[in-house]
């Protein structure tokens, strides 16, 4: 008899609060895994479904529990997965958005290609800040149609001479390219609110910029002079001007892969943009590289970072609300809100 499994859901469109209530238990699909949640992450995308709904997102279906970011322990195998068994503490990324693979349950089906193992001295909690952002970065960074930079170490690759440029280097995504970037051998500049310029170094930039400086576009352009770039990451679309410019005038790649989208009236000649929507990672041989090879190996070894850190918003489905409320109402910086399980 499959156990009971609780979720935080919405019922309807625009629903609020969410109803925590009884739903079915998920069952396990070829290629998945079913994880008892420990620790779920909060993602801007959560309150923006939740106050937009099929607005936003035409396709989504009611009742609904989502939820990108999981950790927690292996309960169930599914056909043709041989790399997980009962017992493993993992992560894992929900990629999309059906109800029995949400983060926001007791219990969830996730695809065992976007799941890795964490060592025993990691928290779920601290697990659980990872995998949205990691996934997104590391398809901007490293997919064919992207930026198509050399994969990971990790053990770490040696310097080779070529620099990237991120945007917002203490957000979520941000701080996952810089780590994934400096570990592929890659030189990392990088743009924060000072507050922040120690996390950024601390994760592996070698120069970090105010984004808020008036002159921050000739300070990048500077800070160029002399460097291969390799094209940039941006992850705000107030960075769009001067991320194109940037770009546009330093010697090396002309393109920019983006996080958020960028109007074609801002874009520079010359300048290739593609815009990134969430993961795509787990649709190519990316995501094996990052999920299988690269993220458990350089978390044992300690060379990989959870950040942004996290902030616990209390334990229980019925906490999940209060965070997605405290993250819509702004303040959040260089911290990822958890609810524990």
């Amino acid at each position: 008899m499959a156990p009971s499994n609780m979720a935080a859901s919405l019922k309807a469109p625009q629903e609020h609060p969410l109803t925590v209530a009884s739903v079915p238990y998920p069952i396990v699909g070829e290629g998945e895994i079913v994880v008892k949640i420990a620790a779920a992450a909060v993602n801007p995308l959560d309150w923006m479904i939740q106050t937009m709904g099929q607005t936003l997102l035409p396709w989504l279906q009611y009742p609904l529990t989502i939820g990108s970011d999981a950790a927690g322990t292996v309960v169930e195998v599914g056909p043709n997965v041989t790399k997980f068994k009962v017992g493993d503490r993992v992560l894992g990324l929900s990629g999309g958005f059906e109800s029995r693979t949400g983060a926001f349950q007791n219990y969830a089906a996730l695809e065992a290609k976007t799941v890795s193992h964490i060592p025993d001295d990691l928290s779920f909690a601290d697990a659980s800040v990872l995998p949205l952002g990691l996934g997104t970065a590391a398809s901007g960074l490293f997919q064919k149609d992207h930026l198509g930079l050399d994969y990971p170490r990790a053990d770490g690759a040696k310097p080779n001479g070529e620099t990237l440029l991120v945007w917002a280097g203490a957000s979520s995504v941000g701080s996952n390219a810089i780590q994934l970037a400096v570990a592929a051998g890659y030189e990392v500049f990088t743009t924060a609110s000072p507050k922040n310029f120690d996390l950024c170094k601390k994760i592996g930039a070698s120069r970090v910029f105010d984004y808020h400086s008036e002159t921050i576009t000739q300070e990048l352009l500077d800070a160029f002079k002399g460097k291969k770039c390799v094209g940039a990451f941006a992850i705000q679309s107030s960075s769009s001007d001067v991320v194109l410019e940037v770009v546009a005038k330093s010697e090396g790649a002309k393109f920019v892969t983006a996080a958020c989208p960028i109007p074609e009236d801002k874009q520079f000649e010359g300048v290739k943009v593609n815009m990134i929507w969430g993961p795509t990672l787990k649709d190519n041989e990316v995501g094996p590289v990052i999920f299988d090879e690269f993220l458990p190996a350089a978390l044992a070894k300690k060379r990989y970072l959870c950040v942004p850190e996290a902030v616990v918003v209390g334990q229980g489905l019925e906490k999940v609300q209060e965070g997605w409320d405290q993250l819509k109402q702004g303040g959040v910086s260089a911290n990822k809100l958890v609810v524990t399980l």
